[in-house]
């Protein structure tokens, strides 16, 4: 018996529109899972694009500026990685008396040597301007492993802890000369150095204040996650730094600078055959206003350790020590932020001007402190200054733009950063030795300031009398 065809377009249970239906509903749930996936992939997403957006605007990421923001914004957040692993150890875990002979032993075995070796740094890397990239990259790879070793001796207290530590600083330090001499490589076109050391600052300081929360969260899972934290933020640092274009390891057109300025080099440099052919003298308003920087940035170190001990052993009123110390920090912070911001909005107006109004305002601050001692005000000088060392430091940034010779500019950079963080570091040292007497303590920050201060008007009393001439000849 003949069997009976059926329908045209019917089809069984295994038939085509039977496939066509669980295709479809295949590709629906394909679809809701790649919705899914978008949605959970968004905030990673749409964060990176919103910071490379704000990275690479007005020509930042032509230039390859952007890459480098980018890339100091990894070298803070690993920083403070580090930073917070080693607080905890050296100074949170024991009593205040016994936290302050930890301290400085640890000042001791790694700051002096690190003073020793830092102002050796800058004109050695000025050897191997070929190999910027390289030199950076091999600063954050440095740090990589040697978190790695810091996460074994923070929990054996092994005496590895300070040649490590003292490697961080060497490292961090040889990133920092490295990271001056590259800005002025990186430039957008109509973009002034102030502006662009701004942005970089400015990037640092983000991811400063994002990692900090993230570093006391992984303290509290033990003292050496923290720095496995750093070891992944500077192995990323370590490919990053490779991504900045060529140009950063051309030397072209680039010499050595003098951080000096006498008469003979203002008046008539290279009338005369000079006993070091190279060098180059950067002028009256670049070396004062750098030892008005010198003196923030001593104050700034002689704070941080000053008042973590002071605050630790009388907080503020009805606040514990660590968020007396909290809000220290925070002011300080938000201070340099504001100082930053307000640097970039100036770009190079009046850079004199505006160093020695700061620094004043810095020491009407600390001697008003001094004299009444309270939260407030302890408060208040360190928001004021963090701004006032922010802003001090683009002015310097801009005067050196303005009067260094191109032909030495870059080196100049790298060598009054080097005398920046040296005097950091004898502010430190000074704070740790003081009697934790409040008003004692600010009344010799006040006295640091006013040094700072006379110098800076010493600069501007010469600047006047040479009718404002303070750029040297260049041969």
């Amino acid at each position: 018996m003949a069997t009976a065809k059926p329908p045209q377009g019917a089809t069984g249970v295994g038939g085509a529109k039977g496939g066509r239906s669980r295709s479809g509903g295949s590709g629906r749930r394909r679809g809701s899972f790649r919705s899914v996936g978008r949605a959970l992939h968004f905030p990673f997403t749409g964060t990176a694009r919103g910071i490379r957006k704000a990275t690479h605007a007005h020509g930042a990421g032509e230039s390859g500026l952007g890459k480098l923001i980018e890339l100091h914004g990894v070298n803070g957040a690993g920083d403070m990685m580090i930073t917070v692993a080693l607080a905890s150890t050296v100074f949170f875990s024991v009593p205040t008396d016994e936290a302050r002979g930890r301290v400085a032993l640890y000042l001791g075995i790694t700051m002096a040597p690190f003073t020793i070796l830092a102002p050796v740094i800058g004109p050695l890397l000025d050897r191997l301007p070929h190999g910027r990239r390289a030199a950076m990259a091999g600063a954050m790879f440095a740090r990589a492993m040697l978190a790695l070793v810091l996460s074994g001796a923070v929990v054996t207290g092994s005496i590895e802890l300070y040649p490590a530590a003292l490697g961080v600083l060497v490292a961090s330090k040889a990133y920092g000369v490295v990271r001056s001499a590259v800005v002025p490589r990186l430039l957008p076109p109509h973009f002034s150095l102030v502006k662009a050391n701004s942005r970089v600052t400015l990037g640092g300081l983000l991811a400063t204040g994002i990692a900090a929360p993230i570093g006391a969260g992984l303290q509290a899972l033990g003292a050496r996650y923290p720095l496995y934290g750093a070891f992944l933020i500077f192995i990323a640092g370590t490919f990053l730094s490779f991504t900045l274009p060529p140009k950063v390891d051309s030397a072209k057109g680039e010499d050595t600078a003098l951080l000096a300025a006498d008469a003979q080099h203002l008046h008539g440099p290279h009338l005369k055959p000079v006993k070091r052919p190279g060098l180059r003298t950067v002028g009256i308003a670049v070396t004062h206003a750098l030892g008005a920087n010198a003196a923030l940035r001593c104050l700034s170190g002689f704070l941080i350790f000053f008042l973590a001990f002071l605050l630790r052993e009388h907080p503020m009123s009805g606040q514990s020590a660590a968020v007396s110390l909290g809000i220290v920090a925070v002011s300080a912070g938000v201070g340099n932020a504001c100082g930053t911001a307000v640097g970039a909005w100036l770009r190079s107006r009046a850079p004199e001007i505006i160093i020695v109004t700061v620094v004043g305002f810095v020491l009407l601050a600390a001697i008003t402190a001094a004299v009444f001692f309270g939260a407030v005000l302890v408060a208040f000088l360190a928001a004021t200054a963090g701004f006032a060392q922010a802003l001090a430091k683009l002015s310097l940034d801009a005067l050196i733009q303005r009067d260094v010779p191109e032909l030495v500019r870059t080196s100049a950079f790298a060598r009054s950063e080097t005398l920046l963080q040296v005097s950091w570091v004898l502010g430190g040292a000074v704070g740790i030795v003081l009697p934790l007497k409040g008003s004692l303590g600010l009344l010799v920050g006040a006295g640091i300031v006013a040094v700072g201060w006379l110098t800076t008007i010493k600069g501007l009393i010469s600047s006047a009398r040479h009718g404002g001439r303070t750029r040297p000849d260049v041969a």
